[in-house]
C-alpha cells in the first residue's frame, strides 16, 4: 500500500516514520493535492508536533493556501448570488463550493480551482446574460467549443471574471446531455436545501450531494484528482452516514436518479481504499441493484483499485498506466453515443493540425 494511503486510513502511523518516509509522504500528498487536508488532518487529531520540523513548513504553507482559497470562494459566491439573485432562480452549489461555504468536514484541506454552480435550465440564458453584466465572460470563442458547451454537454463555457481572474463554471446538470446516464436536473433542484447567509443559494441534500461526487469522480476521464476526490466523497460519507435514515435515503435517491451503478462503485471503492465505514446491509443492497456482471465487476475493480489511487512515480502500482487509460476509454464512451464520438475525436483531430498550421502572431 503507498505510504500516503497508509497515512491516509491511519494517521497515527507518522509516529513511526523516518525522515526518508516523510519525504516520500510530502512528494506524493502535494502531488495528489492532499498535502492541506493531511496538515489540517494532523492539526485536528493534536499530531502536529509528532511532525519534524523541517517538514511542517511544507504542511503549513497548503493550509495557509487552502484557507486563503476558502476566503476567496465565500466572496465569489457572494458576488454570485448578487448577479443572479434578481432573477429569482436558485444558484446550487456543487463540489468544493458547497463543502467550504457549508462549513462540511469535506472542505477540510480542501484547494480548487474554480466555483462551481447549477441553475435551472430555462434560466441558462438569463443567467448568463446576468454575469456577463457582472463581469464574467467566456474565452471559449471557437464556433465548435460554442456547439459542444451548450448542445451536448451539462455546463456553459468556463467563464472568467475580467477583474478578478475568478473561473466560474455554470451547470443545468451534473452529466452531459449527451451521456448514457442522464440524471433528472428537477429533481436535484426540488430537494436542494438553502445555504445559511447567502441569499437564493442552496446546495444538494445530503445523498444527492454524494451521489453527485460519485458521478462526478466515476465518469470523469483523467484521474488527476482522483484519490482527492475519492477522499470528499469519504469525508461526506463519514459525515452524513451519522444522520438517520442517511443510508435508506441515498439507496432511493440512486434509484430515482438512476444511478445505482455509481453507488455500488463508490461504496465499494471507498470501502476498499480509505477504509470508509459502510453498513453490511447497504453494500449488499447497492450491489443487488447496481453491481455490473461477475467478470466486469472483476475488471473494473482491478482498474479503479489502481486509477483512484496516488498516481505518484513513487506509488504507482503495476499496471496503472494502463488502469489510466482504460478510465479514459470508458469516459468517452460513457459520455457521447459512438457517432458523435467519432466525429468529436475526428474535429479535436483536425484542429490540432489545422491550428498548428496557421501562422502564430508575434
Amino acid at each position: 500500500m503507498a505510504l500516503l494511503l497508509r497515512v491516509m486510513r491511519d494517521p497515527e502511523a507518522i509516529r513511526q516514520l523516518a525522515s526518508s518516509d516523510w519525504d516520500q509522504l510530502v512528494r506524493q500528498a502535494r502531488h495528489a493535492d492532499l498535502i492541506a487536508r493531511l496538515g489540517e488532518q494532523f492539526r485536528g487529531l493534536g499530531l502536529w508536533e509528532e511532525i519534524p520540523t523541517e517538514v511542517r513548513p511544507h504542511l503549513l504553507s497548503a493550509v495557509l493556501v487552502s484557507e486563503a482559497q476558502h476566503r476567496e470562494i465565500h466572496y465569489e459566491v457572494l458576488k454570485v448570488s448578487e448577479a443572479i439573485q434578481p432573477l429569482g432562480c436558485p444558484i446550487v452549489l456543487l463540489k468544493g463550493s458547497a463543502y467550504v461555504v457549508a462549513n462540511l468536514p469535506a472542505a477540510m484541506g480542501r484547494t480548487m480551482s474554480d466555483v462551481d454552480i447549477m441553475v435551472p435550465r430555462a434560466s441558462l440564458a438569463d443567467v448568463e446574460k446576468s454575469l456577463f453584466l457582472s463581469g464574467w465572460s467566456g474565452h471559449h470563442h471557437h464556433p465548435y467549443d460554442q456547439r459542444y458547451y451548450r448542445e451536448w454537454m451539462h455546463e456553459l463555457p468556463p467563464l472568467q471574471h475580467v477583474r478578478r481572474g475568478t473561473m466560474l463554471d455554470v451547470h443545468h446538470a451534473i452529466l452531459p446531455l449527451t451521456a448514457r446516464l442522464r440524471p433528472d436536473s428537477r429533481l436535484l433542484l426540488e430537494k436542494a436545501l438553502p445555504v445559511d447567509g447567502y441569499p437564493g443559494v442552496y446546495m444538494l441534500c445530503p445523498a444527492d450531494m454524494v451521489l453527485h461526487s460519485m458521478s462526478h469522480l466515476l465518469n470523469n476521464e483523467e484521474m488527476t484528482h482522483g484519490l482527492r476526490d475519492l477522499s470528499d466523497l469519504d469525508l461526506l460519507l463519514r459525515h452524513h452516514g451519522q444522520q438517520p435514515g442517511f443510508w435508506d435515503e441515498l439507496l432511493e435517491r440512486s434509484r430515482q436518479l438512476g444511478l445505482q451503478r455509481m453507488l455500488y462503485y463508490g461504496l465499494e471503492h471507498t470501502h476498499r481504499i480509505l477504509g470508509t465505514p459502510i453498513p453490511q446491509a447497504l453494500s449488499k443492497q447497492a450491489a443487488a441493484i447496481g453491481a455490473p456482471p461477475r467478470g466486469v465487476a472483476a475488471l473494473m475493480n482491478a482498474v479503479w483499485s489502481r486509477a483512484l489511487c496516488c498516481l505518484h512515480s513513487t506509488a504507482k502500482r503495476p499496471g496503472t498506466d494502463l488502469a489510466q487509460f482504460v478510465v479514459f476509454i470508458r469516459a468517452h464512451w460513457l459520455r457521447m453515443p459512438m457517432p458523435l464520438l467519432l466525429f468529436h475525436l475526428g474535429m479535436k483531430v483536425w484542429r490540432a493540425v489545422y491550428d498548428n498550421r496557421i501562422p502564430k502572431k508575434v
